[in-house]
């Protein structure tokens, strides 16, 4: 003798959700008498009870389709929102990005101006100047300055001055 599991749904038939085990003779007479309730439900119920049960289902499908189209809507919205504001913020991010740019070369430029005037003092007048601008730049300056120049102009500084930039010119040639 055959067993059959079967999961018997709920909106087909009106039993409780759970697999059971049925002899093929067992499941055929449960679902034959599933149907005839079924069917004996149909027939004590009226034509228009049964018209007015589909018709109020549909209302209910009708109004559950409005509901997902008006969710289906705002999704869109929300969509559309974030699309511009990530364009606002790409645009933010580009403007941001280009100042820093620019400032990046207007201090390069700076800079640059910076050590063509220390490359045109003599070393002592170089040092002075050197000696009391930010450790920073100073080294920056070293950096691009030649390194006879700058080894010249390390020596007319204060030793301790001297030291804290050689250690910064150091660590930034590495």
């Amino acid at each position: 003798m055959r067993k059959f599991s079967f999961l018997i749904l709920p909106f087909i038939f009106s039993l409780p959700i759970d697999a059971k085990t049925y002899t093929e003779e067992e499941f055929l007479k449960k679902v034959n008498e599933e149907v005839k309730k079924k069917i004996d439900l149909i027939k004590t119920k009226s034509v228009s009870e049964l018209t007015k049960e589909l018709l109020d289902k549909e209302e209910k499908l009708k109004i559950k389709e409005m509901e997902l189209q008006k969710q289906q809507d705002e999704i869109k919205v929300s969509g559309d929102e974030i699309t511009k504001k990530y364009a606002e913020f790409a645009e933010k991010q580009k403007k941001i990005i280009g100042c820093m740019n620019r400032n990046d070369d207007e201090s390069k430029s700076r800079i640059g101006q910076l050590v063509e005037m220390i490359s045109n003092m003599k070393p002592d007048k170089a040092a002075e100047v050197l000696s009391v601008q930010e450790p920073e730049i100073a080294v920056q300056i070293l950096q691009m300055t030649d390194a006879k120049k700058a080894s010249k102009i390390f020596n007319f500084m204060d030793k301790e001055i001297s030291a804290k930039l050689q250690k910064q010119y150091l660590l930034m040639k590495k």
